[in-house]
């Protein structure tokens, strides 16, 4: 099969996407496909005639409008097929102020939340108490991200996470383990918990060999994890994801489970987590990406 590579692009994750696309396309060689990469920093449009050429897209990109259902969008009007959710999921998905909205009115538990492109009152953040989670609403890989245990860090905080986006997520901090779910088709798989060096799950621990440590299974009990998987497959279903998602997760000390943010292009590099999920469950690297395109050949 010809399939065209989709990596890098400009958002803020471009080096993430360019290592999960050599590991894409080394496994699509591998299971015998004809792969043009194609690199969208140019924008999408500027590929159409070697996109027009070929049977299937795989969508290596992460953030910006990989993720956001701009080039989903755009395939879309070309009728080409492509891995990945469609574009009204994945705008959806990447907005985490409307993907919360959603999920908490199913009556599933999110962390309290405020999604504003200025700085809200002082009446509104004391709700929300300390500490708090400041963020870009629609970036990923945890880009502008701070962890504020003072108020006088906040303003900091929003400028920093400004500058990723127009409108920046103000959320309460929730202790408790950091834990992951991937979907693939109907699926569910293994969950891994994450335990980062830093008291934050942050770009560096995401990224970096050795700083993070990662336990898949994660040590749950068998009906909790059930419970953590089948409600992962639910929001899946909810934000109408197709082919794969990764669903994250907070359990908190109580066993209560707090949905994060779901990721309609979850990385594919050496330490990204959908992979030591599916490697638990006795898939390789390879099965993995002929799951997606398998997939992706339904609809």
């Amino acid at each position: 099969m010809k399939i065209g590579l989709l990596v890098g692009g400009d958002s803020p994750e471009r080096d993430v996407s360019l290592s999960s696309g050599k590991a894409i396309h080394k496994a699509l060689e591998l299971l015998g496909n004809n792969v043009i990469v194609l690199d969208t920093f140019n924008g999408i449009s500027s590929l159409e005639s070697k996109i027009l050429n070929v049977d299937l897209i795989f969508n290596g990109l992460h953030g910006g409008d990989g993720e956001n259902g701009n080039v989903a969008a755009y395939l879309e009007s070309l009728n080409i097929p492509f891995t990945g959710s469609d574009q009204n999921s994945s705008k959806i998905c990447m907005d985490k102020d409307l993907s919360k909205k959603l999920v908490s009115d199913k009556g599933i538990g999110t962390p309290k939340w405020i999604a504003s492109s200025s700085l809200p009152s002082e009446s509104q953040l004391e709700s929300l108490g300390l500490p708090i989670i400041v963020k870009p609403n629609d970036q990923g890989s945890t880009i502008g991200l701070s962890l504020v245990k003072d108020k006088i860090e906040i303003g900091s905080a929003f400028k920093i996470a400004s500058n990723f986006a127009d409108s920046v997520m103000f959320e309460s901090f929730i202790l408790g383990r950091e834990i992951t779910v991937p979907i693939i088709g109907s699926n569910s798989y293994s969950i891994v918990e994450i335990v980062p060096k830093k008291n934050l799950y942050d770009y560096e621990c995401k990224y970096t060999a050795g700083m993070s440590e990662y336990f898949c299974p994660a040590d749950i009990d068998d009906n909790l994890s059930k419970k953590i998987k089948n409600i992962a497959l639910r929001i899946h279903n909810l934000l109408r994801c197709r082919h794969y998602s990764r669903v994250d997760f907070l359990l908190d000390k109580n066993n209560k489970i707090w949905f994060l943010e779901i990721n309609t292009l979850p990385g594919m590099t050496k330490t990204s987590l959908l992979p030591k999920s599916l490697s638990a469950d006795g898939f390789s690297f390879n099965d993995i990406i002929q799951m997606i395109i398998d997939e992706a050949l339904k609809n």
